[in-house]
């Protein structure tokens, strides 16, 4: 039995070993590559351009969709014509602090996808024809998709509450802020620098990826990191009228500074999402939720805060209010935690932060960000954190939580929805 308990371990330590790379500085680019033996490839240019850097707003929501359109070597229809060929798959995303660029693709093919994410990089060409028939278009498309969905549209409320600057600005682009092609060309040649940059793949060899990025962004000017007003957290709230979805509520809490392994635990022990299917599970929040609605924990870590939070929904006002009133206690009770509570919290915040990098896209934000920061980009680091939360340490971060002004948002019905005062805030 203890033969087999150490051979398990002894595996689960190699796999640790297999899902993270040493990062390589190539050409003043930071790259990270890992490759465990998969039948595809992956490449993510991760750029530290997302909205809180933007100039004016919308403009890096329109950036993320110039991706793959005309550049010097390619048009748009060229670009879509080669990479079906190759049978790849291309994609970007944006995120309150980075743009991803990410190619897919069958093994062999690295050159030519790394030369597609880098001739965007460099040699983009931002025509206006294009932004009037295709990138304006699909940023409308996608902030008219996003307002209509009541947890979206909460959290970016929450965000403008309880950051206002900076990170509070809006991801995406809104027809009040249109933005023109000279602004996201002038945006561009800001972020689109080589120590604003990570390279991350996956499927391919630091070594292969390491000469392509050399290769391809090695003339890329390095200028000074771009930068956003530190964040600062106020809180507050707002109600608003909405008339589709769930009934909502964000219950929030921010912290300045860079993210705590405490908050990690906090949320993994109030989160009612439970372990086993069709169970209720041991949350201090799950026993207190109505049927009919539903509490989420919130924690999303930046560079320098944190937000933390509880997402509520219902079908009814008074189902929200009481779900909320469960959360709000239960975090409230949280500093009283029991050890075997806090173990069980631990474990759960470690296996949340395993998981996270396990896909190509976790990978690649968590450690791109990671790269980026300058913070070591290896899962030990973090897993040890949460090992050394104690009671004391724990107790002391929830406390801290509910001495700042809390941030409340309710969309809905909000002639019956509850005030903050009426939830236990």
């Amino acid at each position: 039995m203890l033969a087999a308990r150490t051979s398990a371990a002894r595996n689960a330590s190699r796999l640790l070993q297999r899902n993270f790379a040493s990062v390589v500085d190539t050409a003043g680019v930071k790259v990270a590559a890992v490759d465990n033996g998969e039948p595809t490839s992956a490449v993510t240019f991760l750029v530290k351009a997302g909205s809180r850097y933007e100039n004016k707003p919308g403009v890096a929501h329109a950036l993320q969709n110039f991706a793959f359109k005309s550049t010097a070597k390619r048009s748009a229809i060229g670009t879509v014509r080669e990479a079906e060929l190759y049978g790849g798959v291309l994609s970007s995303s944006l995120s309150r602090e980075h743009l991803a660029l990410t190619a897919a693709f069958l093994r062999g093919d690295e050159s030519f996808f790394v030369d597609v994410l880098s001739s965007f990089v460099t040699e983009a060409k931002f025509t206006r024809h294009e932004l009037n028939e295709y990138v304006a278009p699909v940023c409308e498309a996608e902030s008219t998709s996003a307002a209509s969905n009541p947890a979206t549209r909460a959290l970016e409320l929450a965000h403008g509450l309880a950051f206002r600057n900076g990170l509070g600005s809006p991801v995406l682009s809104t027809a009040h802020n249109p933005v023109t092609a000279e602004l996201v060309e002038q945006y561009a040649s800001s972020v689109f620098s080589k120590n604003n940059i990570a390279v991350l793949g996956t499927g391919i060899s630091q070594e292969a990826l390491s000469k392509l990025v050399e290769k391809s962004l090695g003339k890329l000017a390095a200028s000074a990191a771009v930068s956003s007003t530190p964040s600062s957290y106020f809180g507050g709230e707002t109600r608003v009228e909405n008339y589709e979805g769930p009934q909502t509520v964000f219950i929030g809490f921010g912290a300045t500074g860079a993210p705590t392994a405490e908050l990690a635990v906090l949320a993994a022990h109030l989160n009612p999402q439970p372990s086993v299917k069709w169970s209720k599970g041991l949350s201090p929040i799950s026993a207190d939720v109505p049927v009919t609605a539903s509490v989420q924990t919130v924690l999303l870590p930046y560079s320098d805060a944190t937000l933390f939070g509880f997402l509520v929904q219902g079908e009814t006002a008074a189902d929200v209010k009481t779900a909320a009133a469960a959360a709000v206690s239960a975090l409230k009770a949280a500093g009283s935690i029991k050890a075997e509570e806090l173990k069980k919290a631990v474990a759960k915040a470690k296996f949340a932060a395993a998981s996270s990098i396990e896909g190509r896209v976790g990978f690649a934000t968590t450690l791109g960000a990671k790269v980026l920061a300058g913070a070591p980009s290896n899962l030990d680091g973090t897993l040890s954190s949460l090992d050394k939360v104690d009671t004391s340490a724990f107790s002391n971060a929830s406390a801290a939580l509910l001495k700042a002004k809390p941030t409340y948002v309710a969309l809905g019905d909000v002639q019956q929805l509850p005030h903050a005062d009426e939830v236990g805030l």
